[in-house]
């Protein structure tokens, strides 16, 4: 081979070592990344540091401040211009509602200490708690979960000594009425059902109050579950006189049949 060949050979050999290793290091090097900082204006916000329940007695560990952008931020949050001291003020509520861990904190959703019990917490203003007694026959086996949904209905029993019939007259006293309480629970917890709770406690205007109170000592008194489908739909009435009509059955004693009248 002649010295000319040999000389262009090493040049092209050693051209390609070089290209090889070149090509690996840009390879190895990661690109370079631009960063661009850009000033938000935020607020520090009042938040729950983790999940806090129904009814839950919060504390100073319950809460953290969080950066929340000033155009996002409710007149209903707590800032910490407006009040540096809420995490301290707030300690000893109790939760009226619900609260997922980093959901903003605000008045409606806490009530202060020395404000009434937790029952009293979880009311809307205007409305009453009243409670009454529940066994498998009138609260479907004792299936029924606090914030669940019931229609009270009431059943007399009326007897005509002249005729020798007995009346069963069942009216469907109110619809669509949330249960606060089965027994001392508030909260139904992992969907367990409050299984030993024998008393039920409903959240009726002061007008429903007077009529369950009167239809529990003249008859016996029944609850029957809504579909959480029938959430949004009709409500128990402001006044507490929305009562629909139910079954009516006239029972005929003697060997006469019995018929069914006022079936709507």
């Amino acid at each position: 081979m002649k010295k000319a060949q040999i000389i262009g050979v090493s040049v092209a050999g050693v051209a390609g070592i070089l290209a090889f290793v070149l090509m690996g290091k840009m390879l190895r090097s990661p690109p370079k990344q631009t960063v661009v900082e850009k000033t938000v204006d935020a607020v520090q916000v009042l938040v729950a540091r983790s999940d806090i329940p129904l009814g839950t007695t919060v504390n100073e560990q319950s809460f953290r401040w969080q950066e929340w952008p000033k155009d996002a931020i409710s007149p209903s949050f707590v800032t910490n211009t407006l009040k540096p001291s809420a995490i301290k003020d707030y300690s000893g509520s109790v939760a009226r509602a619900p609260i997922l861990g980093g959901e903003p904190i605000t008045d409606n959703k806490v009530i202060r200490a020395g404000s009434g019990g937790v029952l009293a917490a979880v009311l809307p203003p205007g409305m009453r708690a009243i409670a009454m007694k529940i066994d498998e026959k009138s609260a479907v086996a004792k299936l029924i979960l606090p914030n669940d949904h019931v229609d009270v209905i009431v059943v007399q029993r009326k007897r005509n000594n002249k005729a020798g019939t007995e009346e069963v007259i069942s009216d469907t006293l109110f619809r669509n009425v949330r249960v606060l309480a089965i027994g001392q629970q508030i909260e139904a917890k992992d969907g367990k059902k409050s299984s030993e709770g024998t008393v039920a406690t409903l959240e009726l205007t002061p007008k429903q109050s007077e009529l369950l109170a009167h239809a529990a000592g003249t008859g016996d008194v029944s609850l029957a579950l809504r579909s959480v489908a029938d959430l949004n739909g009709e409500g128990p009435s402001a006044n507490g006189d929305k009562r629909d009509r139910g079954a009516s059955v006239r029972v005929l004693r003697y060997g006469v049949k019995s018929r069914a009248y006022g079936i709507n």
